[in-house]
């Protein structure tokens, strides 16, 4: 009997941990963050407040991690992942806190029930798995990618093109004057110069931080520059406890729980993607019995995420390319990571320094990262017949058309039902539909066998980066 460990379940020194772990929190803490500021500005909570959701945000999204890397008897896919809260949560949020009637604690009434639908759902969404061959598989880790690289050029530009505002009570949309500006676009190329010459020149422990030892050398710039500052990591308190149900009981009403129930159907489809991906990088096996103790640590997450004051979550797709990056495939690298996210939601004097690095310093990582990830997707077509069975060619155009369209045209469902944003602003959920239904009309459904036997064939070209 082998007693050789997978590289996924090995234990690396503390040091090496450490880094990697922080490597991925940098990676992420961005989008960790922006959640909780858009729904507390939305309800015009006090900064008190909106601090506090920051950290119960950081705290619930290290729980959620931990959960789902180190696993537990039917939860969790004991792959590196890193948990965050879900943008496509976002839109319908803030809906509801537009409502008087639904407010704050709708709202966590709401993502609680949708992260009990999420564990009870687990298993039949996991089910789905035959229809994802090296076709489907491959196009939606594509799409993935390249919808994740408007995240990095938005960070390399410093931020989003506008902003929105309130003024006079009226929220609106005005440009932001730090945007593409020249400094900022120079230090995004410098930390990506220093990536890349580590990865091309680096060797061993070097060259799997490359990501993290780019981030630091870009904020070592910034602070030169002036472009970093640190006024909130001095005013910002060394510790804090994260209490649940701080803002009072929750609330249930119906339509916000469908609502929110129809989000977590378009988050496990997407993990569902992610977690494919995650195998092929990886080199481990995903079957429907990991899809669903994956799927169902999404939605214990949600549950977390609704008791600690906080919102739904899923596994975070920017952390995929970071593991396609560095080739480190161990979980517990995201433990680690998601351990630090713990200790910043109770130490908001640490999250305030992690906050302080620039998003210009995060977007020349972003184009390293997010375009593994795509490349990932293209490495994966690469074993689809396209020769003898020219219908895959057209699975393949048409999903990405469709996968592009939220991104491409933001405003090109706006005439349909509001109720069918949250499906239709999802351009990873788009490309999924479509890549699975194009791929049952023009080849039909795969049983179980063929599904594990395409598995099998990626497995044996895949090459890990």
């Amino acid at each position: 009997m082998s007693t050789e460990v997978h590289p996924v379940d090995e234990v690396l020194p503390v040091p090496r941990l450490l880094a990697l772990g922080l490597q991925h929190v940098l990676v992420m803490y961005a989008g960790a963050v922006a959640v909780p500021l858009i729904i507390g500005r939305a309800l015009k909570l006090s900064p008190e407040d909106v601090a506090f959701l920051i950290s119960a945000d950081l705290f619930a999204c290290g729980l959620a991690t931990l959960v789902q890397c180190i696993g537990f008897p039917s939860v969790g896919i004991r792959l590196p992942v890193m948990m965050g809260v879900t943008f496509a949560s976002v839109g319908p949020m803030l809906s509801m806190a537009a409502s008087p009637d639904i407010g704050l604690l709708g709202i966590y009434g709401s993502v609680i029930a949708a992260g009990i639908f999420g564990i009870v759902a687990a298993p039949f969404i996991s089910r789905l798995l035959p229809l994802f061959p090296p076709v489907v598989t491959g196009t939606i880790i594509m799409v993935i990618g390249i919808s994740l690289m408007r995240v990095g050029i938005n960070w390399a530009g410093g931020g989003l093109p506008t902003l929105t505002k309130v003024v006079d009570g009226v929220p609106g949309a005005f440009p932001n004057p730090a945007y593409g500006q020249l400094q900022g676009l120079g230090i995004s190329a410098f930390v990506l110069l220093v990536i890349l010459g580590l990865i091309r020149w680096g060797s061993g422990f070097v060259a799997n931080v490359s990501v993290l030892l780019g981030i630091i050398a870009g904020a070592i710039l910034a602070s030169v520059l002036g472009v970093m500052h640190f006024e909130k990591i001095v005013a910002a308190p060394w510790g804090d406890i994260v209490i649940p149900f701080r803002f009072g009981i929750p609330q249930f009403h119906l339509v916000p729980i469908v609502t929110m129930c129809v989000v977590m159907i378009v988050v496990m489809i997407e993990s569902l993607g992610m977690f494919l991906a995650l195998g092929e990088m990886t080199g481990k096996t995903v079957d429907r019995d990991a899809l669903s103790r994956g799927l169902r640590a999404d939605g214990v997450g949600t549950l977390i995420g609704g008791i600690f004051n906080t919102f739904p979550y899923t596994s975070f797709s920017q952390n995929v390319g970071l593991v396609s990056v560095t080739g480190v495939r161990s979980r517990w690298v995201t433990i680690t990571g998601g351990a630090i996210m713990l200790l910043l939601g109770l130490v908001p004097k640490l999250a305030a320094l992690v906050e302080a690095v620039p998003l210009v310093v995060l977007g020349g990582a972003g184009l390293v990262m997010f375009g593994m990830v795509a490349a990932t997707g293209a490495r994966i077509l690469t074993s689809v017949d396209f020769r003898n069975n020219r219908f895959n060619l057209f699975v393949v155009a048409i999903s990405v058309g469709f996968g592009l369209i939220p991104l491409a045209a933001p405003g090109f469902f706006h005439n349909l039902p509001r109720d069918l944003q949250p499906l239709l602003e999802s351009g990873i959920l788009l490309c999924a539909v479509t890549a699975v239904i194009l791929n049952a009309f023009f080849n039909g459904f795969g049983s179980s066998a063929s599904a594990k036997a395409d598995a099998a064939a990626i497995a044996s070209s895949a090459q890990h980066v």
